[in-house]
């Protein structure tokens, strides 16, 4: 059922999956299906809803442009694995690092990684206050991404120190994406990112708003970026 809900889901959006990739994302459904017996994945378990609001909705985040061979790309917070995971079954020729601050999160997402095949993954157990300060980690990404983790403005402080000069930020946002843009404006510039370009999302068989949001990194991040864990929540740079 949820094979055939992904194919219509992906033809109405006008994304191409072969069947290999079909087989590997049903595999990611059954597993987030019996994880989320023993632990707290997602709340949106119906075969449909995961297809369009887990699947589709992180693969809107592609673009060609964005993503060719070889891309380095480090998904922040990314709870069960959206958008990094559908995004590299999609495009198998980048490099992708998921973050998850929950060490059984990030259990599941290498159990995930491993079930599907998937080469060139890694998974990381942090906060993105203490990773964006590693030397390993600090402005080496090509794209930096992330999806219901935060407003832009708490986000841009969470992202913005992992991606290289002339790099990536990208957020995945819902229906308030354009007050979130206005409200980042001082955080972008602060941390060294340019304009943000907004790209509608229309899901199929959704009416909410959503959007992809993508800036670019212009200059290096202040080595005071990102504050200490905690504080870009409790103090946005707004």
């Amino acid at each position: 059922m949820f094979e055939t809900h992904l194919k219509e889901a992906a033809a109405a959006y006008g994304l191409p999956l072969s069947e290999e990739q079909i087989a590997q994302f049903n595999r990611y459904y059954e597993l987030l299906v019996d994880w989320n017996t023993r632990m707290n994945l997602t709340a949106i378990m119906e075969p449909k809803d995961v297809a369009v609001k887990h699947i589709i909705d992180s693969l809107s985040a592609y673009d060609p442009a964005l993503f060719p061979a070889g891309t380095t790309l480090i998904d922040v917070g990314t709870g069960a694995g959206f958008p990094g995971l559908p995004l590299k079954i999609f495009a198998p020729e980048i490099r992708l690092t998921l973050v998850d601050s929950l060490a059984k999160r990030v259990h599941f997402l290498e159990t995930v990684t491993e079930e599907l095949g998937l080469k060139g993954v890694r998974c990381l157990h942090g906060r993105a206050e203490d990773l964006a300060r590693d030397k390993k980690h600090r402005e080496r990404y090509d794209v930096a991404c992330a999806r219901a983790v935060a407003r832009l403005s708490v986000l841009a402080e969470y992202l913005m120190p992992f991606v290289r000069v002339g790099g990536t930020l990208l957020a995945l946002k819902g229906r308030s994406y354009q007050e979130e843009t206005t409200e980042a404006e001082k955080a972008l510039k602060i941390l060294g990112g340019g304009h943000v370009e907004i790209r509608p999302v229309k899901l199929p068989g959704l009416d909410d708003a959503r959007a992809i949001l993508t800036v670019r990194k212009e200059k290096p991040t202040p080595k005071a970026y990102p504050r200490k864990a905690g504080t870009p929540a409790k103090k946005p740079l707004i």
